[in-house]
C-alpha cells in the first residue's frame, strides 16, 4: 500500500476509534478531557526549553521605538514584555506583531525579534479589530458549548471568518437532533448574553498552542466535524500544525490569532440565532452577536441601531458542506431545553 494511502487509512481508523470512545463521555467531561490534553501538550512544549537562553526584543511603535528588552527564549511572551513597560501597555495591548507577523500576546517568543504592540486605538487598528471580532465569535462558541444540559449535544462548526464590516460576529453550530424544531426565545438570548458577560468579567486569557495534527485530532476525538477542520487546517499550514486556543476549560481551533483576554471586551450582546439550512451534520444554525472593545463605547441610541443591524442574518460562505439546503422550521417550539451556564492562571 502506498505511504499516502496508508497514512489516510490510519487517520480514518484513529478518527473512528477515538470518536466511538469519546461518545460515552458527557459534554462537561469532554471539556475537561480536552483541557487536560491541552495542558499536557503545553507542558511538553515548555519542557523543550530546559535552559534559560536570552533573546533580544527590540520594541517598535510610538513612544517605544528603540527600546531593547532582554527576555527568555521559549518562556517570555509579548505580555511578559508589557510588564516591563507601563500598566497602560499591560491592559491595552490586544495583539502583537513579531517581525511584522501577527502574534498572540501569550505565545512564547522563540528568537530575537522586533516587537510591536497593537491596541484598538492605533492609527490603523485593522489587524487588532479583526482579531477582536474573531475572539468575540470564539467567546460565543465557548458559551454555546456549555449552554445546554448534558443530555443535549452541541456541535460547534468551523468559525466563519466574518469581516467587522458585516455588522455581527458569527458562530455556526448544529444542535442535538431532538432540538431541530427549537426556536430561541428572548429570555434564552438574554441568558446567553449574561453568560458571555460573566466570562468577560473573569478576564480570562486566551491561551495559544501550536500543535501537530495528531495532537489536535486526539484533543477533538469527540467531534468528527472538528477532526475534519483539523485535517483541513493542517493541510493548509506550511508546517502541518494547527492553532488551538483555550479559555477556561474550553478549547477551540482558530484560523487566526485571538486577542489576549476576554476582559478586552466592553459592550457585548448576543443578538440572534438563525436557522439557515441543512448540512451533513444536521440543521445548521448561525449565532450572531455585537461587541465593542474596552475603552470604546457607543451611545445607547447608536448601540440600538448597531444591534438592529446585528440581528440580520450575515450571509457569506457557510462552512458546513458544499451545498446548503434551506429548510422550514416550525414557528412553535416543541422542545425548550433549559440553559445553564474556571479560570486558568495568567501566562508567565
Amino acid at each position: 500500500m502506498p505511504m499516502a494511502a496508508r497514512t489516510v487509512c490510519q487517520m480514518l481508523q484513529r478518527r473512528l476509534v477515538s470518536s466511538a470512545a469519546a461518545a460515552c463521555l458527557p459534554p462537561a467531561e469532554l471539556r475537561s478531557h480536552r483541557s487536560a490534553l491541552f495542558s499536557k501538550e503545553q507542558a511538553r512544549q515548555r519542557s523543550l526549553y530546559p535552559r534559560t537562553e536570552k533573546i533580544e526584543v527590540m520594541l517598535q511603535g510610538p513612544g517605544l521605538q528603540g527600546t531593547l528588552l532582554v527576555m527568555n527564549r521559549g518562556l517570555s511572551t509579548p505580555y511578559s514584555c508589557t510588564r516591563h513597560l507601563t500598566e497602560w501597555h499591560v491592559k491595552s495591548s490586544a495583539l502583537a506583531l513579531v517581525d511584522g507577523q501577527p502574534w498572540h500576546m501569550h505565545r512564547p517568543l522563540t528568537h530575537s525579534c522586533d516587537l510591536t504592540l497593537l491596541t484598538f486605538k492605533d492609527d490603523d487598528p485593522q489587524i487588532a479589530n479583526q482579531a477582536y471580532w474573531r475572539s468575540c465569535a470564539a467567546l460565543l462558541g465557548h458559551v454555546l458549548d456549555a449552554a445546554f444540559k448534558d443530555k443535549f449535544s452541541v456541535e460547534l462548526l468551523k468559525l466563519p471568518e466574518v469581516p467587522v464590516t458585516a455588522g455581527a460576529f458569527c458562530c455556526d453550530l448544529v444542535l442535538d437532533p431532538r432540538l431541530d424544531s427549537w426556536m430561541l426565545t428572548e429570555e434564552n438570548m438574554r441568558s446567553l448574553t449574561r453568560d458571555s458577560l460573566q466570562l468577560i468579567h473573569k478576564d480570562l486569557p486566551w491561551e495559544p498552542l501550536e500543535v501537530s495534527a495528531t495532537v489536535a485530532l486526539e484533543i477533538f476525538s469527540h467531534s468528527r466535524c472538528k477532526q475534519e477542520e483539523v485535517e483541513e487546517r493542517a493541510a493548509q499550514s506550511q508546517n502541518g500544525t494547527v492553532s488551538l486556543y483555550r479559555c477556561g476549560d474550553h478549547v477551540t481551533v482558530s484560523g487566526g490569532p485571538l486577542v489576549a483576554r476576554t476582559g478586552l471586551c466592553s459592550q457585548y450582546e448576543v443578538t440572534s440565532v438563525h436557522t439557515v439550512g441543512e448540512c451533513e451534520w444536521g440543521v445548521l444554525r448561525r449565532a450572531q452577536g455585537l461587541s465593542l472593545p474596552l475603552n470604546l463605547t457607543a451611545h445607547h441610541k447608536v448601540w440600538k441601531m448597531l444591534r438592529k443591524r446585528a440581528e440580520r442574518l450575515v450571509r457569506n460562505v457557510f462552512v458546513c458542506d458544499n451545498s446548503v439546503k434551506q429548510v422550514e422550521i416550525p414557528s412553535s417550539s416543541t422542545v425548550t431545553p433549559p440553559l445553564i451556564t474556571e479560570a486558568t492562571p495568567p501566562q508567565q
